[in-house]
């Protein structure tokens, strides 16, 4: 039975996470601590600044804990097929592929979370029990033809992304849309949205000092649903991911009509094994 790994992205992390990980390998965490210059693994496991909700932190906190518990599962027997990450997951995805370097990878995401973090006045919601055509003729209605659809994380959860300003004025008609749900996201920008492009022509010069190999096993892109084709496609979508939408409901079910049955969860939390059971 092919095995597929999972790997959260930002709003998975939580105070604490990593104890297990970083006490069964140190060195690879004393490596990352090292690479960035302060200690990722405090900021994960006490959290005494508040860092670990700020966008710089997240990421590379994130990509560190995941990739080590990928590490273990593999290390105690479970041997992965296929994987897919949700937005800066896959970055660990890859990195457990084999298609980029431990430290490589989190050098790319402590990049990727520094330039994101500067993009200020954005903001993101998560619209729950709406369809897409629904959703979009409320946005033109209300005229908010600034905030896009960012995370098609389910097909009754998809996330709204752009200004902050644009994402309040379309809570209520959303609501009376008949939305059951419309919850604005704990995050510090306007993720996978127009607002990153700046962002993403950053990342995409900054990913010119680095070179990706194939993945040893299928990893698949949240811009297209699809498995990167080799390690010369990885770098373009992970520009392109960047300010485009996470299509994560199309990447599960793609990954099930392979036959696959089984998805692990490596990382903090269990948001992607819960959206499983709402994608068909």
């Amino acid at each position: 039975m092919s095995l597929a790994f999972l790997f959260p992205g930002q709003g998975s992390q939580a105070k604490g996470m990593g104890k297990e990980p970083f006490l069964r390998y140190p060195e690879l965490v004393n490596q990352a601590n090292s690479e960035l210059g302060y200690s990722l693994s405090d900021i994960c496991l006490e959290d005494k600044d508040s860092q670990l909700g700020q966008t710089q932190y997240t990421q590379p906190a994130l990509y560190l804990v995941s990739y080590l518990e990928a590490l273990s599962k593999i290390e105690d027997g479970q041997s992965p097929t296929l994987a897919a990450g949700h937005s800066v997951g896959e970055f660990a995805a890859l990195a457990t592929a084999d298609a980029v370097s431990f430290l490589d990878g989190l050098r790319m995401v402590s990049k990727r979370g520094q330039i994101m973090s500067q993009v200020s006045g954005g903001g993101m919601a998560a619209v729950i029990g709406l369809d897409i055509d629904k959703i979009h003729s409320t946005l033109e209605e209300s005229g908010a033809s600034k905030v896009d659809l960012a995370n098609f994380n389910s097909p009754g959860q998809i996330v709204l992304s752009g200004p902050s300003t644009d994402i309040q004025a379309v809570l209520n008609p959303l609501k009376e849309a008949g939305a059951r749900m419309v919850v604005p996201l704990k995050v510090s920008g306007a993720f996978h949205s127009r607002m990153m492009e700046g962002p993403a022509s950053e990342f995409e010069s900054f990913l010119k000092n680095f070179s990706f190999n194939s993945p040893r096993f299928p990893v698949y892109s949240n811009v297209d649903a699809a498995p990167y084709q080799n390690g010369d496609s990885i770098a373009p979508l992970l520009v392109r991911q960047i300010h485009s939408s996470v299509l994560w409901s199309e990447t599960i079910s793609n990954i099930r009509k392979t036959g696959n049955e089984e998805f692990i969860e490596c990382g903090p939390g269990n948001v992607l094994t819960k959206l499983l059971r709402q994608i068909p």
